[in-house]
């Protein structure tokens, strides 16, 4: 008989013994048991993994706006080119989260582990790829969106190191979706914590050369952040081969397996292409604001970096409600999967609802944390009132997302995102401005709009439930 070391499952087939436990710390079953309780007890380590992930270029936010509004602006829009580039390996790393977990729910460790190696040579190829244009096409990408000299300076440093850099995130992400797609999402938050805490100690010496270090400025915070990243991980593969979490990965037998790599690709495509349509509308937004002059754009990417912060506890819950639900499909029940998703967006709707008390009534507080500049907080502070509406919508959108890419079913929310970002938001950021004198104010009531509207199609596509049929 094969061990499976603690997963669900056991031998060949997916019967549901259990050979080869390897202590009670990776034992749960996540497919029995309370729902509720499986997900706030996957959930939360996710939700502090995906806030510390946010936390690193926040922190970089915080230190850079003593730099000025050119140094925010930079780093802000670079932040959305390099989220654009990443969008490829988010979309190999949903489809390969798909898989194990449906993997794990079936009891068979073989497979998830064929799957993880396969996933490491696109990882690869992905990472060299990102760093050649990082290299050379830094500047000429960021010259198209029309910035400031200023601006432009700033940002070209900071892209480049990220890009360059991708080599080390491509790893730490790796180890981490693995780990959590097989149920073990308390490994990578330690790991996390322990790199943000590197992080938030090491970027002020390197951005304003405390003590014996160079001032290197923005480029010192994307430093910063590499380094960090590249030391997580490499401790995140080194306990996965390792057998210090959940799913043991080997190299034994390895070998290329082209029929994998297109299942992986076939349910990333859909995510990618996702994840492409986000963040090229977020540049073309950009592209709006940049006319109202440098503290419209540092506001606007402020917002950016507030709303990706705010976001992740949803992000969490629904990666969380997104491997449950694989694994119960694995596990053949879909009913289990369902609830799961529904509980996820009402956990995030509710703690919005407070949110948005806190932002309405304090949102001078939160702004000036980053920035002092009276014009900038003047128009930062109205984005962030303008966007409680799309906060207490927001939970249906990311949450039944994630769990849909979680179960493979990634056609949804593509067509969902470029219906409502070209079919909405687009449009009305053009008129907006022009035909209301709302001016900048105008691209956020747009995107604000999307949100709504998004929310609406996922609420529907859920609950008619064609997604727990699909197969991966």
């Amino acid at each position: 008989m094969e061990d499976f070391g603690g997963l669900p499952g056991a031998g060949r087939g997916g019967g549901r013994g259990r050979e080869g436990v390897r202590g009670a710390r990776f034992d749960r079953d996540w497919t029995k048991g309370s729902i509720l309780g499986n997900l706030l007890a996957l959930s939360w380590p996710m939700i502090v993994t995906q806030a510390l992930t946010v936390l690193g270029p926040t922190l970089d936010m915080i230190w850079v706006g003593k730099l000025g509004a050119a140094s925010i602006a930079g780093v802000g829009v670079s932040s959305m080119v390099f989220q654009f580039m990443s969008v490829a390996r988010m979309g190999l790393q949903t489809g390969t989260r798909a898989i194990v977990s449906r993997a794990v729910g079936a009891g068979d460790e073989k497979e998830a582990n064929h799957v993880a190696q396969q996933y490491f040579v696109i990882n690869v190829i992905f990472a060299v790829l990102m760093a050649v244009i990082g290299v050379f096409l830094s500047r000429y990408i960021l010259l198209l969106l029309g910035l400031e000299a200023d601006v432009l300076e700033e940002g070209t440093a900071y892209l480049r190191i990220q890009l360059i850099g991708m080599v080390t995130m491509s790893f730490q992400m790796m180890g981490q979706s693995l780990m959590q797609a097989s149920g073990d999402a308390q490994t990578p938050m330690r790991i996390a914590i322990g790199s943000r805490l590197l992080h938030a100690a090491l970027a002020p010496f390197l951005i304003f050369g405390w003590g014996f270090f160079p001032r290197l400025g923005v480029s010192g915070a994307a430093l910063t952040g590499v380094f960090s990243q590249g030391l997580a991980g490499g401790l995140g593969l080194w306990m996965l081969y390792g057998g210090h979490t959940r799913l043991h990965l080997t190299l034994k037998n390895f070998q290329f397996d082209f029929k994998m790599i297109w299942r992986i690709v076939k349910i990333g495509i859909p995510a990618m292409i996702n994840g492409t349509e986000r963040t090229s509308a977020n540049l073309l937004v950009m592209w709006f604001v940049v006319p109202f002059g440098t503290a419209a754009v540092a506001a606007h990417a402020l917002m950016e970096r507030l709303d990706r912060f705010m976001h992740m506890p949803a992000q969490g819950l629904g990666m969380g409600a997104g491997v449950l639900a694989g694994q119960n499909l694995g596990a053949k029940e879909p009913e289990r999967a369902e609830k799961t998703g529904w509980l996820a967006a009402a956990l995030f709707t509710g703690a919005m609802a407070v949110m948005s008390v806190i932002i309405w009534f304090w949102p001078e507080f939160i702004v000036r944390l980053f920035n002092t500049e009276p014009e900038l907080v003047d128009v930062a502070v109205k984005f962030l009132r303008i966007q409680i509406v799309a906060l207490l919508t927001f939970g249906f959108v990311q949450t039944l997302m994630q769990c849909l890419n979680g179960v493979g079913d990634t056609w949804i929310p593509m067509l969902n995102t470029l219906i409502t970002l070209w079919g909405v938001q687009m449009p009305l950021a053009y008129f907006l401005p022009k035909v209301t004198g709302l001016g900048v104010y105008g691209v956020r009531w747009a995107m604000v709009a999307a949100v709504v509207a998004r929310s609406l199609v996922f609420i529907l596509y859920f609950k008619g439930g064609r997604w727990k049929r699909r197969q991966v």
